[in-house]
C-alpha cells in the first residue's frame, strides 16, 4: 500500500466526490450545532461548521435564524457557543480572535453599533459560558491549554490539537499532570467588565452551571486527568467566598448539572458513561436546602440535556430507542409533559439530541435525518418553522447516491431486541455487506445526515449496503441496557452484531460471502475483535482501536477507565484485560485488516494499531498500518479524510467487491 495516493484515480474519484459534497457550500455552514434561543423566542442563534476550502478542520461561527443563516460576528477565526441574556438585551459568545483554538468572551449588545466587543482574557481557554439567571455575572468554563480533550473532541491536549511544536526535534515531556492541565471556573461581571477566579484550587470543574444568581453547580474532581471525569462529584459553590461543598457523589458518571433560577434545586444527570460529555441518563431533581432528591420518570427516555423554563419548570431533550424526545418536568408534582417524539435526529453535529427551550415551552432544535439536511426548526410538538437549513446542491448531490435508509430490529441469541440502522444502495440484494459499528460503547445511532460518518454514503454510493447496530451498552435504552456491556466489552455484545448480520442474509439483504466492519474507537476495538471470534468477514478497518487492555492499561489517558469496564486487573494472568484482547487471540484471524491511528491519540494510542497489525503479520495475516501523524482519536481534518476514505473505499473494494468478483 502506497504512502502517497494522491496521483491515484482512486483518490481523484473520493476527492471529486468531497468536492461535489461541501464546494456548493464553501463559505457558509454545512453542518449545525449548539442552538440557543432567547427566552420569548424572538431571537435565534446556531452554531455553524464552515468549510472555506477542504484543507484543515472547518471554522465556526454564529449564525441568526430568521428564515435563513445569516452571520451574526464579521470578525476573524471561529466563534461558538452563543448565549442570549435572559432578557435578550445581548448576546454572549466564545472566540478565538487572538489566537487560533484559545477561545475568549465576546459581548455583542442591541443597542451597540459595530463588531462584538471582547472581555478580559482569562488564562486559557474557555470551553462554555453561561448567563446567571438575573443577567449581571456570565460564568465561564476556563480549561489550561495543557488540558485533555476528550475522546469525542479528538483527545491530545488543547495545545497539542491547535500548536504545531516549534522545533521538530524538541521531546515531548510527560511528568504527569501541569499548572496548565486543571479547568476552572471564572466570574464575568457585566457591570464592571471584570473578571475573577472563583472555583478553589485544588478542584478541577469539568463542567458547571448557575444555582440561582448567587451559586453555582460543578462536576468536579481533586485531579485534572481525564480519568478522574469518571468518578467526579456535584458540588455547590458559592462565587462570592469560592467555597465548595459536595453535593452528590455517584458509582457511576454525573453530568448536565443545571440549576432553577432561585436556586432551590439542582437538576443533573446520571448514567454508566464511556466518554466525557457524551451522557444519556436518569434524571434526577436535588433540593438543595435539604438534600432530598427526587428522580423524574421520564418514560424511558435517556436524558441528554437539561434547562429550566423557570422556578419549577425543567425542560429536557433525551434519546429513548432511537426517538429524539423533547419533554417538561413540573418540578413540584414530578409530572412530565412530552412536547415532542419524532424517529428524526434532533440536536445537530454532536452525539446525542440537543435542544433548548422558550419560556412557553416551544423548543429550537436542529432536526435531520439520512435524507434531511440538517435545518434549524422551532416547534411546539405539533407545528414546526424552519428557522434554517444547510440544504443545497451539495447535500442534493449527496441524496442522489447515497441510497436509503431505515430503523431495523432483530433479536439477539437470547431474544433480546436489538436496533440499527440499515442504509442500502439501489438494487435488489443480496448487497456486499459492511457492520460500521459505533464508538464508547455507550452511544448510539440515530437517523443522522450520514449516520455522522462519511464512509457511511461513500461505501452506499459504490453499492454496499452499511448496516449501523445499537448492541446492548447502547445509549437510548436505559441504564440496565447500557450495563450490560461493563464486566463484559467484546462478550454478549459479541452476538449482537452476528445475530443483525445473520439476520440481514436471512432477508436476501446481505451476501454472507462479502461482510466486512469498520469502526472507531470502542467500534474500532469491536471490529479488532470479531474477527478473533467469526471468521466469516471479507475485510476490516478498525480505526483508533483498543487490541490489547493489558498494554492500554499503562499507555492511555483513560485507562481506569477500561479497567473499570472490563472489571479486569491487569496485574492478574488470566483477566479480561488479557483474554480480552484481539492481539492476543490473532492465530483465529483470517480477515485482512486496514489498521488506522492517531499520532496524538492519548486515548487508544497507536500502539494499539500497531500491535495488532504485527500479530496479523507475524500469522501470515494480510495487514496494513496507516498512522496519521496530525490527527488524534480519529481523523478529522483535510486532506487526511480523503485520504483515509480512499484507503477505506479501496480495500473494501480489493476484498469484496461490490460487483462479486
Amino acid at each position: 500500500m502506497k504512502a502517497d495516493l494522491r496521483d491515484t484515480t482512486e483518490f481523484a474519484a473520493v476527492a471529486e466526490h468531497l468536492r461535489r459534497l461541501h464546494e456548493p457550500a464553501f463559505g457558509r455552514p454545512h453542518a449545525l450545532r449548539e442552538p440557543e434561543v432567547s427566552r420569548d423566542g424572538t431571537r435565534v442563534a446556531v452554531t455553524g461548521l464552515v468549510f472555506d476550502r477542504l484543507a484543515g478542520h472547518p471554522r465556526t461561527g454564529i449564525y441568526t435564524g430568521d428564515g435563513e443563516l445569516r452571520p451574526v460576528s464579521a470578525g476573524t477565526g471561529s466563534a461558538r457557543s452563543a448565549r442570549f441574556a435572559p432578557d435578550g438585551s445581548a448576546l454572549a459568545f466564545l472566540a478565538d480572535r487572538a489566537t487560533p483554538g484559545e477561545f475568549q468572551l465576546f459581548l455583542l449588545r442591541d443597542n451597540d453599533f459595530g463588531e462584538a466587543v471582547g472581555t478580559p482574557t482569562v488564562p486559557g481557554t474557555v470551553e462554555y459560558a453561561h448567563w446567571s439567571p438575573d443577567g449581571r455575572h456570565i460564568l465561564l468554563g476556563v480549561a489550561g491549554l495543557g488540558a485533555d480533550l476528550s475522546g469525542g473532541q479528538g483527545s491530545g491536549t488543547i495545545t497539542t490539537a491547535t500548536d504545531a511544536p516549534a522545533a521538530d526535534w524538541l521531546p515531548e515531556v510527560d511528568t504527569g499532570a501541569t499548572e496548565d492541565a486543571w479547568r476552572g471556573l471564572w466570574l464575568y461581571t457585566v457591570e464592571t467588565g471584570a473578571v475573577r477566579r472563583i472555583s478553589p484550587d485544588g478542584l478541577n470543574c469539568w463542567e458547571a452551571g448557575w444555582a440561582g444568581p448567587a451559586g453555582v453547580l460543578a462536576i468536579a474532581s481533586d485531579d485534572p486527568s481525564e480519568d478522574s471525569w469518571y468518578g467526579a462529584a456535584l458540588h455547590h459553590i458559592d462565587p462570592a467566598t469560592g467555597t465548595s461543598r459536595e453535593l452528590l457523589r455517584s458509582e457511576v458518571q454525573l453530568g448536565l448539572p443545571a440549576g432553577s433560577p432561585d436556586g432551590r434545586y439542582a437538576a443533573i444527570a446520571e448514567a454508566v458513561c464511556s466518554d466525557r460529555w457524551i451522557l444519556a441518563g436518569e434524571l434526577s431533581v436535588i433540593e438543595l436546602e435539604t438534600g432530598a432528591r427526587h428522580r423524574i420518570d421520564t418514560a424511558g427516555t435517556d436524558v441528554t440535556r437539561l434547562q429550566w423554563l423557570d422556578e419549577r419548570r425543567l425542560g429536557f431533550l433525551g434519546l429513548r430507542r432511537m426517538d429524539s424526545v423533547a419533554g417538561i418536568a413540573e418540578v413540584p408534582t414530578e409530572t412530565v409533559t412530552e412536547v415532542f417524539a419524532t424517529g428524526d435526529a434532533c440536536g445537530g453535529s454532536w452525539f446525542y439530541p440537543d435542544g433548548t427551550f422558550t419560556a412557553d415551552g416551544r423548543v429550537v432544535t436542529i432536526r435531520e435525518s439520512y435524507a434531511l439536511p440538517q435545518e434549524l426548526i422551532s416547534t411546539d410538538g405539533s407545528t414546526d418553522t424552519v428557522l434554517g437549513s444547510v440544504a443545497g446542491p451539495g447535500t442534493d448531490y449527496l441524496s442522489s447516491v447515497a441510497g436509503t435508509a431505515r430503523p431495523v430490529t432483530w433479536r439477539a441469541a437470547d431474544g433480546l431486541e436489538i436496533d440499527g440502522m440499515l442504509c442500502t444502495p439501489r438494487g435488489e440484494g443480496p448487497h456486499p455487506l459492511v457492520v460500521n459499528v459505533h464508538g464508547g460503547p455507550i452511544w448510539a445511532f440515530r437517523n443522522t445526515w450520514s449516520l455522522n460518518y462519511p464512509w457511511v454514503p461513500l461505501l452506499v454510493a459504490h453499492g454496499y449496503a452499511v448496516l449501523n447496530p445499537n448492541p446492548r451498552g447502547s445509549g437510548g435504552r436505559g441504564q440496565k441496557f447500557a450495563e450490560q456491556v461493563v464486566g463484559d466489552m467484546g462478550g454478549a455484545d459479541t452476538g449482537d452484531f452476528l445475530a443483525g448480520i445473520d439476520w440481514l442474509a436471512e432477508q436476501g439483504i446481505a451476501d454472507p460471502e462479502r461482510v466486512g466492519l469498520i469502526g472507531g474507537s470502542y467500534g474500532g476495538f469491536m471490529s479488532s475483535w470479531l474477527v478473533t471470534q467469526d471468521q466469516r468477514f471479507a475485510a476490516a478497518v478498525p480505526i483508533a482501536p483498543v487490541t490489547d487492555w493489558y498494554s492500554q492499561s499503562f499507555t492511555s489517558n483513560i485507562n481506569g477507565w477500561g479497567n473499570a469496564f472490563l472489571r479486569a486487573d491487569p496485574e492478574q494472568p488470566g483477566s479480561s484485560a488479557h483474554t480480552r484482547s484481539p492481539v492476543l487471540q490473532a492465530s483465529k484471524v483470517r480477515t485482512p485488516c486496514l489498521n488506522v491511528a492517531g499520532a496524538r491519540d492519548r486515548c487508544t494510542p497507536p500502539g494499539q494499531a500497531l500491535e495488532f497489525h504485527h500479530a496479523l503479520l507475524d500469522r501470515g495475516v494480510e495487514s496494513a498500518l496507516v498512522v496519521y501523524p496530525g490527527e488524534g482519536h480519529g481523523v478529522r481534518a483535510y486532506p487526511a479524510v480523503t485520504d483515509l476514505l480512499t484507503r477505506i473505499l479501496g480495500w473494501f473494494t480489493e476484498h469484496m467487491p461490490p460487483n462479486g468478483h
